[in-house]
């Protein structure tokens, strides 16, 4: 019989999920260095099957303190990525400027931004674009002529990947001073917007975009809803600047609007195609989904060092998508002829919402280890990719609530034999859980010696009333027994039949329970809750639902 069973044996707790997600690149990194070389003990061995690094350009101005613009770009995406992505770089203007401020731009002529344009793309294709500082109309003309060539072919022919375009909308610098004029803020509009799947405005710039103030978060998900109607196929409102700033005497609120001052919320909305993309379950949404509009809250550092951290966070972002396509190009190109297309593991599932989950958490930690450098603010530290989920997003339902209440705490049975501490309320789950789809599998297992909980997953059937009838008699056995019985899915049932332990939710139907206030009723019947996480942006969900 436990032959049969070793098939159907999983391990759900969300720390083995966590542990798998953040080592899995770190430990890949270890094998491997940016140049494709396996290293082996001290000899360092050519990995001829290796990808090539995926090339990412940065079109921005160059910042002379070295803080923001190019070199935060060429920083971030060298760090973020460990080398597996490589940097080429477009200069739209040059600046005199230092930790203090900025004292003179300079834009080159145009021409010469078309030359570097064309020089890059007759030779090294990129896989993703970072777009900064356009501080002309002709500039911005320029690179919206460029994109909308790129976006329709315009590169090679033999190239299907289509890259990535992210405008991070420099216009206001952090004193306040508007570093573009309006033609080339009507240009970057018109010309730009329409061809770039993401847009990262700050408070500032979204408001010089609107033309109007964003004093509540109401304000913010409308102001991303009338930005992407400018064009861009999503939009990522920055939260680094509390609502509260820039209006108001000294800057605070006048109306208790300013919520959440101890953390930084930003807003992302796509469009219904661009958030299809990547999704498991094509005709159900998840938590994550861009197109229901989703929040994502960290950590708020009392510090004024931040100098660039928009620039680092769109180039993160534009590192990070550029990644998870290397992945699963490599991943399609190793496949067989047998058509399974097989792609697992978290960079495979690396699109849009995870590649803003990274590089919020990428920030997030530079922020964190921010020094002064000068005589004023100091610049983000880049500090490779995230490898603590200390440092991640929660995806929050609510912008206005605090933090969700957690449901019962368990830990795993080697963290419980591994502690120093008896002291600890979390209950021990089991060895091992195993999955079962009939009640017939749940009457063997209870009487099999080591078994302390066991997990019932049926997709046989809709109908309330049998699904209903099996947790029943599932529960009635696994009391008898002293097992704990979990069940998939089928919260509201669960709830009804009582004396169940817990409740294990994919993200899909996470995303269903929450919508019919089913978290509330899990939590108020007391039960454990598990969460599936397979990418990034769902381990957010799971950190903002805080599951036992």
């Amino acid at each position: 019989m436990m032959s049969a069973l070793t098939h159907c044996f999983h391990f759900l707790l969300i720390s083995i999920c966590l542990s798998y997600i953040f080592t899995a690149a770190a430990f890949a990194a270890s094998l491997s260095d940016a140049r494709g070389k396996i290293i082996e003990g001290a000899r360092i061995i050519p990995n001829n099957n290796a990808a090539p690094p995926s090339i990412v350009y940065t079109i921005a101005g160059s910042d002379s303190g070295g803080g923001a613009g190019i070199q935060a770009d060429i920083k971030a995406i060298h760090s973020i990525s460990g080398g597996t992505c490589h940097v080429c770089s477009v200069v739209t203007c040059l600046t005199a400027q230092n930790s203090c401020g900025v004292m003179a731009v300079h834009s080159p002529p145009v021409e010469f931004l078309r030359m570097q344009l064309s020089a890059l793309e007759g030779d090294m294709y990129p896989r993703a674009v970072k777009i900064g500082m356009l501080g002309t109309r002709d500039m911005a003309e320029e690179v919206g002529g460029w994109i909308r060539k790129l976006k329709g072919g315009g590169g090679d022919n033999n190239i299907i990947r289509m890259p990535l375009v992210v405008v991070d909308p420099v216009m206001i610098s952090t004193s306040g001073h508007k570093l573009i004029d309006d033609a080339a803020k009507s240009a970057m509009i018109g010309r730009v917007f329409p061809y770039a799947d993401l847009v990262t405005p700050n408070k500032f710039e979204a408001e010089e975009l609107l033309g109007r103030k964003l004093r509540t978060p109401e304000d913010v998900e409308a102001g991303a809803r009338d930005i992407l109607a400018m064009g861009p196929r999503a939009v990522l409102m920055k939260g680094g600047h509390s609502l509260s700033e820039g209006w108001g005497k000294e800057g605070r609120s006048l109306d208790g609007n300013d919520v959440h001052s101890g953390s930084s919320q930003d807003y992302l909305l796509m469009s219904s195609d661009m958030s299809e993309l990547g999704k498991p379950v094509k005709d159900r949404q998840r938590l994550c989904d861009g197109s229901r509009g989703v929040w994502l809250r960290g950590e708020r550092y009392e510090t004024v060092n931040t100098h660039g951290t928009g620039c680092t966070l769109s180039s993160a972002i534009a590192a990070a998508w550029a990644m998870g396509q290397r992945e699963r190009e490599s991943c399609s190109s190793d496949d067989g002829d047998d058509g399974l297309d097989e792609k697992v593991g978290a960079l495979c599932s690396m699109h849009l919402i995870d590649a803003c989950c990274i590089a919020k958490a990428y920030v997030n930690a530079g922020i964190a280890r921010g020094v002064q450098l000068g005589k004023g603010p100091g610049p983000v530290v880049h500090t490779g990719f995230p490898n603590s989920y200390k440092n991640f997003p929660t995806v929050e339902l609510n912008p206005h609530s605090t933090s969700n209440p957690s449901f019962p705490r368990m830990r795993s049975h080697y963290n419980a034999q591994s502690s120093s501490s008896s002291s600890s309320s979390a209950i021990t789950l089991g060895r091992i859980l195993p999955i079962v789809d009939t009640v017939e599998w749940i009457e063997r297992l209870v009487s099999t010696p080591g078994i302390t909980d066991v997990q019932l997953r049926f997709k046989d059937t809709s109908d309330y009333a049998t699904i209903l009838d099996r947790i029943q008699h599932a529960q009635a056995l696994c009391k008898s027994s002293g097992v704990r019985l979990w069940i998939n899915d089928h919260w509201n049932a669960a709830v009804e039949a009582g004396g169940c332990f817990g409740i294990h939710l994919g993200q899909e139907d996470l995303a269903s329970c929450v919508d019919a206030g089913g978290l509330d009723m899990i939590r108020s019947s007391g039960l454990a809750l598990g969460v599936s996480t397979h990418s990034y942006s769902e381990l957010a969900v799971a950190l903002g639902v805080r599951p036992s």
